[in-house]
C-alpha cells in the first residue's frame, strides 16, 4: 500500500515529466517558428530602444525575453541571446531562425554590424515593419465588411432553402394550383439543395483544394498575381499598395547600407507579387551592366510614369532612397483614399444585393398567396 509521501512523490514526478515533455514540444516549435508581422514590429522597436538606451545587446535581450508572453518566441531570443554570448554575432544567430526573422531583417542587422550603428538602423527597420502593419491593417479593413455581408447572405440563404421554404411547399401542396413559375424554381432549388447538400459542400471543397493547389505553381501564382492587378474596383489597390511596398522596402534597405543588388533580392522576395519580382531581376542585370533603376522603370509597364520620373530624379541629385520614401508615402495616402472610396461604394452595392436575394426570395413565396387571395376576391 503506498504511503502519503510515496504518492506526493510519484505526482512529483508525473509533473516533471509532463512540463519535460511541454519544454521539448515547445523547443521543437522554436526551430519553425514563424513571427506575426506585428509582433516583429515590436520586438525590433523595443530592442532598437533599448540599444539606444545604451544597454549591451545581451542585456536588451534578456530583458525582451522576460517580458515577452510568447513562450515559444521567448525560447528563440533566449537561443539567440546564448548564442551572441558565446562569440557569435547577431546576424548569424538570427539566421538559425528564418521564419520568424525575415531576410529583410537579416540584412538589415548585417548592414547595422558592419556600420557600427546597429541601434540606429534597427530603429529604422522598427519604423519599416510599423509602415507595413498598417498596409495590412488598411487592406484587412477594405476586406472585412464585404466578406462578412457576402457570408451573411450566403448563410441566411441557405437557411431560407433548406428549413424555411420547405414549410411553404408542404402547405402550397394542399392548395392543388400550379404554382407560379418562380416559386416553382424555387421550391425545385430547395429540394435539390436538401438532398445533395453533401455534394455541394464536396464539390465547393474540391473547387477550392484545386485552385489553392493550382496558384501555389509558379503558373498558378503568376496568374493570381496579373488577375489581382487588373480586376475591377480592387486591381488598382493591390497594384498601390506593391507599389507602396516596393519603395519602402528598397528605401530602407538602401538608406542603411545595403548593397543595391542584395536590396533587389530582398525586395524581391518580400514583395510577394510576380510582377515586382520580374522587375528586380530585370533591374538587378541592368544595374550589374552598369544602367540605372529608371532605365528598367521607363520601359516597364508595371510602373507609373510619376514614379519613373522621380527616381530619374533622384538618381540625378544623388537622392534615391529619399525619392523612394516620398513615392511611398505617396501610395500610402492613395491607399487611405482608394480604401475610404471603395467602402462608400461597395456598402450600397452590399445593401442592394442582399435586398434583391431576399428579397426575392421572400416574393416568390409569398406570390402564389397573393394570387389565392386575389382569386378569392374575383369569386365574390
Amino acid at each position: 500500500m503506498a504511503t502519503p509521501a510515496t504518492s506526493g512523490k510519484s505526482q512529483s514526478n508525473v509533473r516533471a515529466a509532463q512540463a519535460l515533455a511541454k519544454q521539448k514540444g515547445l523547443e521543437k516549435k522554436a526551430k519553425t517558428y514563424k513571427l506575426d508581422l506585428a509582433e516583429l514590429s515590436i520586438f525590433t522597436s523595443q530592442l532598437a530602444s533599448l540599444l539606444q538606451a545604451g544597454l549591451p545587446l545581451v542585456s536588451c535581450l534578456e530583458a525582451l525575453q522576460d517580458q515577452t508572453e510568447d513562450q515559444v518566441f521567448r525560447i528563440v531570443i533566449r537561443d539567440v541571446r546564448n548564442d551572441i554570448s558565446t562569440g557569435t554575432s547577431f546576424s548569424a544567430s538570427v539566421k538559425k531562425f528564418p521564419k520568424a526573422f525575415p531576410n529583410l531583417f537579416i540584412s538589415m542587422v548585417e548592414a547595422g554590424e558592419a556600420s557600427g550603428g546597429l541601434a540606429e538602423i534597427l530603429g529604422k527597420v522598427a519604423g519599416y515593419f510599423e509602415s507595413s502593419v498598417k498596409l495590412a491593417k488598411k487592406v484587412k479593413s477594405a476586406m472585412t465588411y464585404p466578406i462578412a455581408v457576402i457570408g451573411l447572405a450566403i448563410a441566411l440563404v441557405n437557411v431560407l432553402l433548406i428549413f424555411v421554404i420547405p414549410v411553404f411547399a408542404a402547405m402550397f401542396a394542399d392548395f392543388g394550383a400550379k404554382l407560379p413559375l418562380p416559386t416553382q424554381m424555387l421550391i425545385d432549388l430547395s429540394n435539390f439543395m436538401k438532398a445533395w447538400w453533401w455534394a455541394l459542400a464536396l464539390g465547393a471543397y474540391g473547387i477550392f483544394y484545386s485552385v489553392s493547389k493550382y496558384v501555389a505553381t509558379p503558373v498558378g501564382r503568376r496568374q493570381k498575381d496579373l488577375f489581382l492587378v487588373r480586376a475591377p474596383i480592387f486591381g488598382n489597390m493591390v497594384h498601390k499598395i506593391a507599389l507602396s511596398r516596393f519603395c519602402r522596402t528598397y528605401a530602407t534597405l538602401m538608406r542603411s547600407g545595403v548593397p543595391i543588388l542584395r536590396t533587389l533580392e530582398i525586395v524581391s522576395s518580400a514583395s510577394g507579387k510576380v510582377q515586382v519580382e520580374d522587375a528586380c531581376a530585370e533591374i538587378a542585370k541592368h544595374v550589374s551592366q552598369g544602367g540605372q533603376v529608371s532605365d528598367i522603370m521607363a520601359v516597364n509597364p508595371f510602373f507609373p510614369p510619376m514614379m519613373k520620373h522621380m527616381v530619374k530624379a533622384g538618381e540625378t541629385t544623388g537622392n534615391v532612397d529619399g525619392m523612394m520614401n516620398k513615392i511611398a508615402d505617396f501610395y500610402d495616402t492613395e491607399i487611405d483614399a482608394t480604401v475610404a472610396a471603395l467602402t462608400s461604394l461597395i456598402e450600397p452595392l452590399l445593401i442592394t444585393f442582399l435586398g434583391v436575394v431576399v428579397g426575392g426570395i421572400v416574393m416568390a413565396m409569398f406570390l402564389p398567396i397573393f394570387q389565392l387571395g386575389a382569386v378569392a376576391g374575383g369569386l365574390q
